[in-house]
């Protein structure tokens, strides 16, 4: 840390200098322009930047797979814009991966092609990306999709089952959304600026988004596991659609809670939520001791669903905890 002190100009202007290493690393030289960001008691100072759109590139030589898969992900969520992934040449199980890549993001197309390189680029107007609209998305698809997966166990139906299955890639999408969008908050103000949203509220949309995503992975789990079983016992039925409904009130109260723009409202529904989640395990005890009458195999797969039931009110009440945070008073 380095300290500075205010001066006043002209008798109006207060002027403060800037450290000579830093601007030195950014380049800043007598006439350059700098941009300043104020947030509550914060002012935050950056180079100025040209570029709107970032590129970079990837030398893919040594990555196949789920490893290229990964790779062009992870530069995705870092905020490239354009990614050029390079290679002495590239193979055709190199292109299938980066199309595979392509097809788990929002708005990113091949633009060029060749031999040696394949480049993408983000087409999604930034103005358009919303961090709250992503997770109001999420939301909605991951509290259908348990929904949906509770629906096809007990009425036997293997078709909504695989389609809950597939929308998990619609929910792995606009995480990534979720994901690149907070970064470029991190580390970028201009990025906080146009979102009109704080660093700290993206910071709690992003945690909670990462609560939603695990929800979307046990109703896929659920799904997996009704589409192997048969028939299930009618009061195993029951209780479970009874937890689910549980499970379902405290994730609308924890999302409710996150989103509530006032802060008695969100202390309210959080609590709530919260107590709600303690509850759930004398649900879940209670199948348990059914399960015990069933044929061990059935039994184990019943367990299994309960445990995702279970661990989905758990990712709710972390919403909720989320949302209380939010809420409180800062200092």
């Amino acid at each position: 840390m380095e300290t500075r002190k205010v001066q006043v100009t002209g008798g109006s202007t207060y002027t403060v200098s800037l450290p000579k290493t830093w601007a030195t690393e950014n380049d800043i030289s007598s006439g350059a322009t700098v941009e300043i960001y104020s947030e509550d008691d914060t002012l935050l100072v950056t180079p100025q930047r040209d570029a709107d759109h970032q590129e970079g590139t990837l030398d893919v030589s040594a990555l196949e797979n789920e490893q290229l898969v990964r790779a062009v992900l992870t530069m995705y969520v870092s905020g490239f814009d354009v990614i050029r992934l390079e290679s002495g040449r590239i193979t055709t199980d190199q292109r299938r991966a980066i199309r595979s890549a392509v097809q788990g993001l929002v708005g990113v197309e091949v633009v060029e092609e060749g031999t040696e390189s394949v480049v993408i680029q983000d087409l999604l107007d930034s103005s358009e990306l919303s961090i709250v609209n992503a997770a109001t998305r999420m939301r909605l698809i991951a509290t259908s999709m348990l929904e949906d997966a509770v629906t096809a166990l007990v009425e036997n139906d293997d078709d909504i089952a695989q389609d809950v299955i597939e929308r998990d890639d619609d929910v792995d999408r606009l995480f990534l959304v979720v994901s690149r969008i907070f970064r470029a908050t991190l580390r970028s103000p201009r990025a906080a600026e146009g979102l009109g949203v704080s660093r700290e509220d993206c910071f709690d949309f992003h945690s909670s988004a990462r609560q939603l995503e695990r929800v979307a992975d046990h109703a896929v789990k659920i799904g997996q596991i009704a589409k192997k079983l048969d028939e299930i016992p009618e009061d195993v039925a029951e209780a479970l659609l009874e937890v689910h409904d549980d499970v379902a009130t405290i994730l609308e109260k924890s999302m409710d809670a996150l989103f509530a723009e006032d802060s008695d409202e969100a202390t309210d529904l959080g609590h709530d939520a919260l107590a709600s989640v303690r509850d759930i395990d004398e649900h879940t005890r209670r199948i348990d001791d059914m399960l015990r009458e069933l044929e061990p195999v059935q039994a184990q797969s019943l367990g299994l669903i309960v445990d995702s039931l279970s661990r989905s009110a758990d990712y709710g009440g972390n919403i909720a905890e989320t949302a209380l945070q939010k809420a409180a008073p800062r200092p």
